[in-house]
Parts: C-alpha cells; structure tokens; sequence
C-alpha cells in the first residue's frame, strides 16, 4: 500500500500542474501530447497496484467492495478512450494548419486529463480498502430442534461425557459413532447449543457442517466459509479454496461438528488446520461405523448405545401422547415400545404414527405387522427403513451385503453363533471354500467385525455369538424381501408359534427360508411347492415336527443349507439324495433321529452336523464324502462303535469333534480289528481342530508319537480318562483371541510319570488326578532351565497335599505366560504361594484367580523376594476358605517393603463365605482403590471392621 500511496500522491499534483498548462499551450505546440500520456501510465499504475490487493484479499475470501469494482472499470474505459485520442492526434496530418480539428483536439484533451484527475483522487482512497473486512461472527449460532430439557436421560449422561472430552486437550479429534437413528445428531445439536449458553466459552467459533452421505468437498468449502462470513469463489479449485479456508482459520480457536460423516474426509484437501497443529481447536464427527473414526484418526471414539427401557417409554409417549394411557392400549403401546428396542428414530417414528389412535384393534394390527417385518404405520418405511438401509447400502462388495441379509434368517433378539454362521456363509458360497480353515474362518471373523462396526450386528447374550438389534433386523427382512441387490427374496417366519405352512407364502423367486423356532406339526405335501431356487432351508427348533414328506425335499433343487436341528424326526426320507448341490446338512439335537440315508451321493457335502443324535454307527458312504470338512458327532452318547478307515478317507477334514461321544479312541493294538484307533487320525492331513477321548495314561505316551502332530492342529481339547468335563470345538475357537489347545486329565494316576509334553503343546492344562505332587516334582527336576511359554491357563483339582516339596524350587520360571489360575479343594495348600515356588512363577501375565474350597488356606499369597506386585490381574475369586485370615500379607523381613500397588488393575474381586477373613491387605497403599467392584457375601469380620 505504501506504493499507491506514493503513486497518487506524486500523480495528482503533477496532474494538476499539468492541466493548467496544458490548456493553455497544447494548441501552441503538439509536444504537449506526451503530457497526456504520462498521465496515462500514472493511471495504468494505480489501477494494477489496486487490482493486486483486490486479488490477496480475494484469496483470503474477502468480499470486495462494489466501489473498487466499479473504479476499475471507469479506469478501463477511460484509457481505452485516451489510447484512442492520443492515436488520433499523432496520426492526423491537419493537426499545426487546421484550427478546428486542433480545438477539438485540445479540448478532449482538456477533458480527459480532468477526468484523469477525478479518478486518481477517487482512487487515493480506495486502494487503501478494496474489500470488506471480516464481519463479526457468533460464536455459537442455535441449532433448531428439541432442547436438554426435553430430551431422556440418556441423552445428558451422553453430553455430560462429550463436554468432559472437550475439556481435555490430548483429545483432538473426537468420534461419535453408532447405528443409524440411534441420536447422534441430536446429540450435537444438544452441545452446540449447550456451547451457545456457555459464558466461558473455550472457543472464537463453533461450525457446524452437515456432510451427508454424498461427499462434496467444495459444498462442505462453502458451508465452513459462509459461516466465517468470507467469500469463497465456487467456481475456483477445491485445492485454491482449501489454502483460501486453511488461512482463515488459523485466525480461529474452532470447534468444527462434522455431522453424518459416511467416509473418510481429507482435512488437508478440505483446508481444515488439524488440532495437532492448531491448539485450542477440536473436531467431532458423527458417523455410523467405528471404520470411519478410524480412518479419520479420532483421539476417541464414544459410541452410542440405544435407551434405557424407562427413557424409551419416556419418549414413545411423548410422541403418541395421552392415548397410552388407556388401559386398553397402554399394554399394546408397551410391546411396540419393547420391539423398537430403545432405537429413538424408531420410537419416534412409531409414536407419531400411532398418535391419537384410539381404537385398540389398531394397535394389534401395527404391533402383529412389526412383529411380521411390515412397515405397515404411515411413514414408518420413508422415515425409518430407508434411513437405516443406507447403513446396508454403504457395504462394501455384494457378499457382504449378503452376508448381513443372511443374519436375518434368525429370530428376534436370537443370539447367532458365530462359528455356525461362519459356516453357514461358507456353505452358501459367500466365502471362498477353496481356502483352508484358518483361513476362511478368519475372513468369516473379519466380515462380523464389519458389521459390527457398521453397527449392523453387536455382541450376542452369551460369548462367542451376535445378534442383530430388532429394528435393524425388521430393515433387513424388508430389504431381503423387497430390494435386494441380486433380485432374490427371502421368507422369514420364525418365532410365530406356526403349526403349519401356508402354501400362499410360497413363490419360485425365493433364495432363502427360514421358519425356524415355530411349532410346525407337519410340512406341506404336494405339488404347489416352487422353490426351485432356494439354496437355504431354516427349520429348526420345531419340536413337534416328527416327518418329513418325500415330496416336501424334490421341490430343492438348488438347495446347499438343510437345518433340521431340534426336531422329532426319527428318519430323513429318500429324496434328500436327490439334492445334489448340498454343502451342509445339519440335524443337531434330533434325538429320536438314529440313521442316515447312504450319504455317498453327496459328493459336494462340506459340513455334516450329528451332534446329539441318537445314532449308534456312522452313516453308509460316509468315507465317500471327498470334500467333507466339519464333522460334528459331539454329544452322541449311543455311539459306542466307528469302524476303522471311515474317518481316515475324510481327506479335507479340518474340524471333527467327537466331545462327549460314546466311542473312546485308543491306541492300536488296544483296540480290536474292525475299530479305528487313535493314529489313524494322525492320516487327516488338513485337520486343523479336533476334540477326543483317549483311553490311556498320558505319563506313559511316547512323546514323539503324538508331539509333533499335535504342534500342527490349530486348537485341540483331549480329554484323558473319566471326564466329565468337555468343551465343544465352537468353544475351541471363540473363547479368547487364538485358538485353545486343551488337556483335561481326570482320575488317572500321574505318579511316576512324566507329561512334559503335554506342558509343552496345552495352553490349558485342567488336572484331576491322583499322584499330583509326585508328577510335579518331576516336573521341576527333570526340566531346569525350562519354560513352557505356551501354557495360559491351569486348574488344579483334589488334592490333599500342599505344594511344598522340601526347599525343590525351580530355577527357572515355568510359566511365565501363565493368566489364569484355578484350585479347586485343595485341601493341603495355605496359600498359592507353594506353587509359585515350587514353579518358581512371578505372575506378571497373571489375569484372574479363583480358588474354591482350601479348607487350611490362611492367606492368598505372600509378598517378598520375588512377588511385590502383580501388575495384571484382573480378577480375584475366594469361595468357601474357612481359615483365609487376610488376601496379601508379607514374608518375614519384608514388612517395610516399598507399598507399591499390588494390584493396580484389579477390577473385580469377590468373596464368599470367608468367616476369618480380616484384612485384605495390610497397608492401605498398596490397595487399588474405589475402582474395584467389590461383593462381599457372609464374612462376617470383614464386614464388622469396614
């Protein structure tokens, strides 16, 4: 600015010198012309001095002003005027001999130079102020909709935990994440209004940008840009306005609330300074999938959970109003509060719609339709099925789209369990089967992680199972039988108390069935059935159900999942040969079934499930099925007999289970002729997880025999004598992060043996057995130097011996891996401070503890030496130790030892019928705090001294 100063200032005096004389001298001498070209350039500078501060204040989205904008162009036409005036003069031949043409020309000349002078004087203070400044913006502007006031309870427990965040300065980015219609925008809404009447504001300015499924970087751009009140050009680069919105702010301590975010936005190509690198600036975004919070790189993410039943009936009435009260509906009105499940958009939506209803038969209809799928109420499928199916429209890749369709299948609130789906997904060709089973099964593992992230599936009511949310799973059913991307259509009738099947429901364009958990008599028995297409059949849990017609199953060509579990039938009939595109045929807890037709046309058969069954052989051509990979035979407890080289032709079995089976597997030559023996499995060269009994002392099995096999099996449980005590190949693989390698021993004599090998294989070790103290002595003995690091978890049943051994303790540290330790009547032990020296163990991985019944223990453990802390554990359980006198206390000399925490992250401890139990720890330093969830139940003199 300093150079248009100087520029003006030096051009409108000399221009008011010059006009004068020019007047009066440019008729005497047409030297004079170049006077008026000087003024020319003067002019040209100020205007390109003027047009380069309206360009900088245009890239830091300034608006100009109309005045600077209408000089310019006063300017340009001027010295488009001049260049003409000035080419006339120099070019006309009359301009010393013809009076009147040099007149004239002396007065435009006259009249251009004054024009010269106005504009350079109007241009003197313009220059200095082409544009607007910034206007002054709110802080907060109000978002409209419902206030805290009327919102539930849940609601102002979520807000409270956002602005505790907003408090902290380690967290930038924060992200709120959760299903579709759950109240996450009502949420921030709720806070950016908050903010509004919030006096100590932390913040210069809180932008709300609404972002939408549809990503428009340069929409969002403008969006921020207006809400600064600066100007953006829109038909300028993305790139150009990112640096444009980048500088702005910077100006700003911000608060930006991306709402409704459905994909990863660039901050950089947005022109969003990171908080990182802006302090005192933070970032929320809502979204409906953890996946998006990841990619955006929150600092925390805080996902959303559905209402509380009293804050969901609180809102169902506030929208359908004082009709529920009535006696008569208020009962129909709570059972479709219950089927949203605590989802707001669908209480919301139901409540509208079902407002001012006061006939009762209405309410049944809309409650027997939703309990149907039906989107029967007005606007129920705009306002809420099309909203939640963006979820699904927002999968990536068509399997696992059907793969979410596939969960519905299922009945209401029904815990799916995952190692059954992932099979049910295998054998419906959404995964690939040409993987193996760690392979396929980890895939199958990563697409539930999937939905669960896309808040589509969530944890079911017992380990190792999902569940679809009820609203979630009714958009589903409705997608699955409307609009599915393949053009398929499923029926879903489950749970309905059905005795029967109404042909009407049956159509040749179906893909998928299920009726399961009815009370169906009898299945249809002519020739109306059409579903030539279908590939899965649902029908189990269906107890009343005891035959199935020979025509019923001719009517499946395509079909590859048959589900025939928990019922009565007592045999399959002939025409289940006739489907040849078979993959899995599961028949589990037909008690009363006892045989199989041959099975040896199903050559594309991948999983046969006959667990508890009542069968006493293995079916006829079991050995033909070449692409059988799940043998499930758990739980048949008639089936005392399987004949040799039937398993061991099963070439790609990856999983048998035999758990709790009649037929105990034994060595060769234990056995007689036609019987399989226990190395024939060692033939199955693509198995992977098996559960057995064996019928042997493990103390006297050769070690390379069985060692080096087992190395490669992802997950066994072996179970050596009378056990009683099984768990199932599901449990094998979904009870923690790996695959479980278990040894149960029970009631066999381990003295004078050694079982080193199975330490080395097992990561659960479970010992109920006689010569326990004899077999661990020689553990440590014959193994200094020695750890077996695989080895996590160890019960220890029985024994009315302690752990000491006169001063034998281990060098080493047998199992420093170990994280969860069971005694159970133990009856010799005082504290499990014998087995940590004995084993020589520091429990540094040690996660929980639980002992039950030691009679004698007077104390959980001794601290000293080489155990001050156990920084891990999470978990302490003491049950029925009747002389316990205190959890921790400290070995002799040790009593002024530091108070570190002894267990810093213990989360939950009980205690159960301790009589003389007094203490927990001596130094209340050492103690954890109020973070620990304690339940105290009949001690006595713990509960008198607290």
């Amino acid at each position: 600015m300093e150079v248009v100063a100087s520029i003006v200032s030096v051009a409108v005096v000399k221009t008011g010198e010059a006009l004068c004389s020019t007047i009066k001298n440019i008729a005497k001498s047409p030297q004079q012309l170049h006077v008026l070209e000087m003024e020319k350039k003067s002019l040209m500078a100020l205007r390109d001095e003027t047009t380069k501060e309206i360009e900088r204040a245009t890239q830091e989205g300034m608006a100009i002003k109309d005045r600077a904008t209408g000089w310019l162009k006063e300017v340009d036409e001027l010295l488009r005027k001049m260049n003409d005036q000035i080419q006339e003069a120099k070019s006309s031949r009359c301009f010393l001999s013809c009076s009147t043409k040099r007149c004239r020309i002396s007065r435009d000349v006259a009249e251009q130079l004054k024009e010269v002078k106005r504009l350079l004087e109007v241009g003197s203070s313009i220059a200095s102020s082409v544009a607007h400044s910034y206007p002054e913006v709110k802080a907060v502007e109000h978002i409209p909709g419902p206030s805290i006031q009327d919102q539930t309870a849940s609601v102002s427990e979520d807000l409270a935990k956002i602005m505790t965040l907003l408090s902290d300065d380690k967290k930038g980015i924060i992200g709120i994440w959760g299903m579709g219609g759950v109240g996450k925008t009502n949420l921030v809404r709720n806070l950016n209004n908050k903010l509004q009447k919030n006096s100590n504001l932390r913040f210069s300015c809180v932008l709300w940008v609404t972002v939408s499924k549809k990503l428009d970087i340069k929409k969002l751009q403008m969006g921020i840009a207006s809400r600064l009140g600066f100007h953006l050009e829109q038909s300028s680069e993305a790139d150009r306005m990112a640096i444009q919105l980048y500088r702005r702010l910077k100006e700003e301590s911000f608060l930006l609330i991306l709402d409704d975010v459905w994909k990863k936005i660039d901050l950089d190509k947005l022109g969003v300074p990171r908080p990182e690198d802006h302090s005192g600036s933070k970032i929320i975004l809502t979204c409906r999938s953890l996946d998006v919070c990841r990619e955006m790189l929150t600092d925390v993410e805080v996902k959303m959970s559905i209402l509380r039943d009293e804050d969901a009936w609180q809102l169902f009435s506030r929208y359908a109003r004082d009709v529920v009260s009535s006696e008569h509906i208020k009962p129909l009105a709570e059972a479709i509060c219950r089927k949203c499940q605590g989802l707001p958009l669908a209480i919301i939506t139901m409540g509208a719609a079902m407002r001012g209803k006061t006939k009762p038969e209405l309410w049944k209809h809309a409650l027997n339709q939703l309990r149907r799928s039906v989107p029967v109420a007005e606007g129920v499928e705009e306002e809420l099925y099309r909203p939640l199916k963006w979820s699904y429209d927002s999968l990536e890749g068509k399997d696992l789209k059907t793969c979410f369709l596939y969960c519905s299948l299922f009945p209401e609130d029904f815990s799916i369990n995952i190692d059954k789906l992932v099979w049910y997904w295998l054998a419906e060709g959404l995964i690939d089967d040409r993987e193996n089973y760690e392979v396929f099964y980890s895939r199958g593992i990563s697409l539930i992680e999937n939905l669960k992230d896309a808040c589509l599936l969530e944890d079911g009511s017992d380990e190792g199972t999902v569940k679809m949310h009820d609203v979630v799973r009714d958009v589903s059913i409705w997608i699955a039988s409307t609009c599915s991307e393949d053009g398929s259509k499923s029926l879903v009738r489950t749970g309905e108390g059905l005795k029967e099947i109404s042909t009407t429901e049956l159509s040749n364009s179906l893909k998928r069935v299920s009726f399961m958990d009815n009370d169906l008599e009898k299945l249809p028995d002519d020739s109306v059935i059409r579903w030539s297409e279908a590939s899965t059949l649902l029908l189990q849990n269906n107890p009343r159900l005891e035959l199935i017609p020979e025509i019923f199953l001719e009517r499946f060509k395509a079909l590859r999942v048959l589900n025939f579990s928990q019922t009565s039938i007592k045999s399959l009939p002939d025409s289940l040969l006739q489907l040849d595109d078979l993959r899995a045929l599961l028949l589990s807890n037909c008690e009363d079934l006892e045989g199989l037709p041959p099975l040896e046309r199903f050559s594309r058969l991948q999983v046969l499930d006959l667990s508890r069954t009542g069968i006493r052989e293995l079916p006829k051509g079991l050995e033909q099925l070449s692409n059988l990979r799940h043998l499930n035979l758990a739980q048949t407890s008639k089936l005392e007999v399987v004949k040799a080289g039937v398993i061991s032709k099963l070439s790609r079995l990856e999983v048998l289970d035999l758990s709790n089976s009649g037929y105990i597997w034994k060595e060769k030559g234990a056995v007689q002729e036609e019987e399989a023996c226990f190395e024939e499995l060692q033939c199955l060269e693509r198995l992977q997880v098996l559960s057995i009994r064996l019928k042997w002392n493990p103390c006297y099995t050769p070690q390379d025999t069985i060692t080096s096999w087992l190395n490669g099996l992802k997950a066994f449980e072996i179970s050596f004598g009378r056990s009683s005590y099984f768990v199932s190949v599901r449990d094998l693989c979904l009870l923690s992060d790996a695959f479980q390698k278990r040894v149960t021993m029970e009631w066999i004599d381990l003295s004078g043996g050694q079982i080193v090998w199975l330490f080395s294989n097992a990561s659960y070790l479970r010992i109920k057995s006689e010569g326990l103290n004899e077999m661990l002595k020689d553990l440590v003995i014959n193994n200094v130097g020695r750890s077996f690091t695989y080895l996590k978890k160890l019960e220890i049943f029985y024994s009315d011996n302690s752990f000491w051994t006169g001063g034998l303790a281990s060098q080493y540290e047998l199992l420093p891996n170990l994280e969860d330790l069971v005694l159970v009547k133990m009856t010799g032990v005082e504290s499990i401070s014998e087995l940590a020296n004995l084993f020589g163990l520091r429990f540094q991985k040690l996660k929980t503890i639980h002992m039950f019944g030691c009679p004698k223990m007077k104390y959980l453990l001794s601290l000293g030496n080489s155990i001050r802390t156990m920084p891990n554990l999470e978990l302490i359980l003491v049950v029925g130790c009747d002389n316990i006198e205190e959890l921790f206390n400290y070995l002799p000399l040790q009593i002024n030892m530091a108070p570190d925490p002894i267990t810093p992250k213990l989360q939950k401890l009980e205690l159960v019928r301790l009589p003389n139990l007094r203490n927990l720890c001596r130094d209340e330093k050492t103690w954890p705090g109020n973070k620990v969830k304690v339940e105290v139940i009949d001690c006595s003199l713990l509960s008198t001294r607290q």
